[in-house]
């Protein structure tokens, strides 16, 4: 193996989320609690790119603490009737990484339990570690903090770990803790976020049996 620990992303990594359950409820809420604000899936997407979901929903709809308290509350309650599908290939990925004796974790804005029940749901091996939402705010990725953890819980250094993740935040979070990272392409053909993240990413995969290839061959 490259790397003895995988470290991923959830949302749009391993699971195609955004589209089918994250947008929808984001609009839902905004029709309901912020009717006249109007995103496209594009914008949502480029806005949780940059500048990331809580200055996006603060600083872009004009959210109070009080109110991305009770978004979250509604979007947690959606999510748990929403079932996201693995992309095809990733749990072979996933499943390789383990066979082979490596160690798989999770870092995602995300719940714990949602990750873990998409998991289930969809497959995929158990993770070893996952870091979600719950997290304090100020621990939650781009901190990083969970992969300071993980090196700590699991005894690995950096050069012996990937981050695999399609957004900024990860980047910005495998940076500030010296670990490699590997850009997901899948989820989206938006030419901002591709072009960004081919420019300051080392590592981009447009499609999953590239990254798998890249992993173990």
């Amino acid at each position: 193996m490259k790397y003895p620990c995988l470290v991923v992303d959830h949302d749009d990594t391993v699971v195609n989320s955004t589209a089918t359950v994250h947008y929808p409820c984001f609009v839902a809420y905004c029709r309901e609690y912020f009717p006249d604000y109007r995103c496209t899936l594009e914008e949502y997407f480029l806005k949780n790119f940059d500048p990331g979901v809580l200055p996006f929903f603060r600083d872009e709809v004009g959210m109070s603490e009080e109110q991305m308290v009770h978004e979250q509350a509604w979007w947690n309650e959606y999510v748990r009737g929403h079932v996201p599908q693995a992309y095809p290939g990733i749990r072979e990925v996933l499943s390789e990484q383990k066979r082979r004796g490596g160690t798989l974790c999770v870092v995602s804005h995300s719940m714990k339990d949602n990750i873990l029940r998409d998991y289930r749901e969809n497959g995929l091996p158990e993770p070893d570690l996952v870091f979600g939402w719950d997290e304090p705010r100020d621990q939650r990725k781009p901190s990083p903090y969970p992969l300071k953890r993980i090196m700590e819980t699991l005894g690995v250094r950096p050069e012996e770990m990937l981050v695999l993740d399609d957004l900024k935040p990860g980047y910005d979070m495998a940076r500030a803790a010296g670990v490699p990272f590997a850009a997901a392409g899948w989820a989206n053909d938006i030419p901002e976020i591709e072009a960004f993240m081919r420019a300051n990413c080392g590592l981009y995969f447009k499609t999953i049996p590239e990254l798998k290839r890249y992993l173990f061959d």
